[in-house]
């Protein structure tokens, strides 16, 4: 069995990038979200990768319109029936999984593989309300997907190693380089990352440098292609918050308490560049994005 029909859920930005990189790949999607209007916003975001694409001379128009063709809008779970791997790219919310992961089993075939691109939640908890858990699995795609090649694919207790080899040969299959991870809070990547960027916040917290002189120090001091507050604005606070809460609850150790700052802009609705302010300002905002 191969894994070419794909349901993901979710349309914002990390489910329109998981939809472009599978339809990319000659993978049929199927994208689900609440509404025909966020649905819209998914589609176009994946038309407009593509649109550049075009522009730089990596596809043809030909090619565009293919693999546009091959992504297909519902609101509807049942659609997801035929599905082979259905992708859950919600926002980091336990709660909000759970009732989709729930969803998702009522619809799908018995053979189905269920991922979530979690960031940070355990794959063993989310599994645990399933009827077969064996078939789970975390795929934690990065942000900009179509851009970034890393894959984590993280097993919880349950899942089973047919499930785990089927998303290994996808992850290959969609440009990806896997790497395996235990289910940890964090997984590998998130528990190294976000504890970086947080600390930074603590830094600008605390009146030591600007924010630019910060990402301008990491920048050249450390070699990063990205400021840690400019990544963060990238990332979205309030998902940045949510994986430090994670790492919180999870380890009981307060070196991964939240800086007050970080609760504090997000209290404000300031979330970095989708609410079109964060730590910088963004003259551009993807407004009305509910799904990480």
């Amino acid at each position: 069995m191969s894994l070419t029909r794909i349901g993901v859920i979710g349309a914002g930005t990390m489910g329109s990038g998981i939809a472009h990189v599978c339809a990319s790949a000659g993978l049929h999607v199927t994208l689900i979200d609440v509404s025909a209007e966020a649905l819209k916003r998914g589609l176009a975001a994946v038309d407009d990768i593509l649109q550049r694409q075009v522009r730089k001379a990596r596809i043809c128009e030909t090619e565009r319109a293919a693999t546009l063709a091959r992504v297909t809008t519902t609101v509807d779970y049942a659609d997801l029936a035929e599905a082979d791997l259905v992708i859950e790219a919600a926002t980091e919310n336990l709660e909000l999984k759970l009732r989709i992961l729930r969803q998702i089993e009522e619809v799908a075939g018995s053979d189905t593989v269920i991922a979530t691109n979690t960031s940070s939640i355990s794959i063993t908890q989310l599994a645990a309300i399933l009827q077969r858990p064996a078939r789970f699995i975390g795929l934690h795609f990065f942000n900009p997907v179509p851009a970034m090649k890393l894959l984590e694919l993280i097993r919880g207790l349950q899942t089973d190693d047919r499930t785990h080899a089927l998303v290994d040969e996808f992850a290959t299959r969609i440009g990806k380089t896997p790497i395996n991870v235990d289910n940890a809070p964090g997984f590998v990547v998130n528990r190294i990352l976000i504890p970086m960027l947080n600390e930074a916040i603590f830094v600008l917290q605390e009146g030591l440098a600007s924010a630019q002189d910060i990402d301008t120090g990491m920048q050249l001091g450390c070699n990063h292609p990205i400021g840690p507050l400019a990544l963060a604005d990238m990332i979205g606070l309030d998902t940045l918050l949510a994986i430090m809460q994670v790492l919180h609850d999870g380890f009981a150790d307060p070196k991964y308490r939240p800086a007050r700052l970080l609760k504090d802009l997000v209290s404000a609705g300031h979330l970095g560049r989708k609410s079109g302010r964060g730590f910088y300002p963004y003259a551009s905002a993807l407004r009305g994005n509910s799904n990480e």
